[in-house]
């Protein structure tokens, strides 16, 4: 009678694949357009000029041109204010 011992002891050994996030093209970097700038999850990357945000939150380069990062100040709905991070394509 053919059978798998204990088949179900070992629970904990999957581990999910790595999502290789963050900066792909620094600042003062050249990039061609359709490029990703950065991967990320949520917006603390927000797009400025010639730069525009995927459905994943990841940043895309609208032209050929060199990648920039700025401070923006920004208020929140309940008044704290802190910076954001804009990136530029110039």
């Amino acid at each position: 009678m053919a059978h798998k011992k204990a088949g179900g002891s070992a629970k904990n050994l999957r581990d999910s694949k790595p999502k290789y996030r963050w900066v792909k093209v620094f600042g003062w970097q050249n990039t061609v357009a359709g490029n990703i700038i950065i991967r990320q999850k949520g917006s603390k990357f927000e797009c400025g000029k010639n730069a525009y945000l995927g459905s994943d939150f990841s940043v895309h380069a609208k032209i050929d041109g060199v990648v920039t990062f700025s401070k923006k100040k920004v208020v929140r709905f309940d008044g704290r204010k802190y910076l954001k991070t804009i990136v530029d394509i110039k």
